[in-house]
């Protein structure tokens, strides 16, 4: 069977911007027989992240994610239909997903490295399981239960930056609903402000192309930052962290404005934005949600119960087929998303 997949084109180098043409598509054959332990798999949805940009080096930086290498097949969370099976728990029909799924439209992968979802938990909507209901749901939730010290009733405000993204615009509805009094996000155009405060509850939304960040954060927390939800780092980061209050905390989701530079991760802070942090006790732990498998499984029936009840609005930025995977990736890495950037690979009713 002729299947398309797509490769690693070429690197764009530690300190460059990644483009659609680092990736290419080509055609391979898919073997006829699959063995023992395997699943021939049709590809349903792929997600593409910025984690990923750190995959486009010949090294990532971090011991738990590993290169792309050149003219072999890209691969990340994706979720497909299983079309014929030989594992033993794992029949046709089912529908799994992995977080190692090569960018092909079909392929044959090991049972073992697959894990079976209920579309029951997304309603049907089965690309949520690579976000609101998959890793962007748990790393929000879990980080803010982790790192956020969010005590209910106590008035905190929280920020969060690249607010409109896949992680930050479900991280500022999961603050309001585990207690925070005052949400406030910051993001990159006048419609994703619009978004998050009409649509997704924020009390308030900054755009960092336009005015004075420091003074408009001013305006929008009066009583200081009690906890920060950082997704940027970089210049944005300094100017929330200047604002918050002793004893508050940094959840470190990720560094998006530091991706295509060679510095490491976390990237270190400016010497005065590092003496505030120290001389007003705020914390800044890196946070890794693979170090708590243990919490997956509640995490996702509580990010699914609060989906279905309403009080969790999810957002996707949709492109369709293979071939725009390059494409989908570079304008994600520019904030051309709203929500999750997701991939539609194939079709299926249910």
């Amino acid at each position: 069977m002729i299947v398309q997949r797509v490769v690693l084109n070429s690197r764009p180098g530690k300190n460059g911007n990644p483009v659609a043409d680092n990736f290419r598509i080509e055609e391979i054959n898919l073997p006829d027989n699959i063995n023992e332990g395997q699943v021939q798999v049709r590809t349903l949805y792929l997600s593409v992240d910025p984690y990923m940009r750190c995959k486009m080096n010949e090294d990532t930086g971090t011991d738990y994610i590993a290169p792309w290498q050149l003219s072999q097949v890209a691969d990340g969370g994706g979720i497909g239909v299983i079309e014929e099976s030989k594992h033993a728990h794992l029949t046709k029909g089912d529908f799994v997903t992995s977080f190692y799924w090569p960018w092909q439209t079909r392929a044959i992968l090991d049972g073992n490295n697959l894990e079976k979802v209920d579309p029951k938990l997304v309603d049907g909507h089965l690309s949520y399981f690579l976000g609101a209901i998959g890793m962007p749901g748990l790393t929000s939730l879990i980080g803010i239960q982790e790192k956020g010290h969010i005590i209910a009733g106590s008035n905190q405000t929280m920020v969060v930056s690249g607010a409109a993204g896949a992680c930050g615009s479900l991280a500022g509805q999961i603050g309001h609903l585990l207690g925070c009094s005052r949400v406030v996000g910051i993001c990159g155009t006048h419609e994703k402000c619009l978004f998050l405060t009409s649509e997704l509850g924020f009390d308030g939304a900054i755009n960092y192309k336009k005015g004075n960040v420091a003074e408009q954060l001013q305006e929008s927390c009066p009583a200081g930052v009690d906890v920060y939800f950082d997704n940027v780092g970089g210049d944005i980061s300094d100017t929330v962290i200047s604002q918050m209050n002793q004893n508050s905390h940094i959840i470190l989701c990720g560094q998006i404005s530091q991706y295509n530079k060679d510095v490491p991760y976390p990237p270190p802070l400016l010497p005065t934005v590092e003496a505030i942090q120290k001389e007003r006790n705020i914390t800044r732990e890196r946070f890794l949600v693979l170090n708590y498998k243990d919490k997956f499984e509640p995490g996702i029936l509580q990010l699914s119960q609060w989906f279905k009840e309403g009080k969790l609005k999810v957002k996707e930025t949709v492109t369709n087929g293979l071939e725009n995977m390059g494409a989908a990736f570079q304008s994600m890495m520019t904030g051309g998303n709203i929500g999750k950037q997701i991939v539609r690979i194939s079709e299926i009713s249910l």
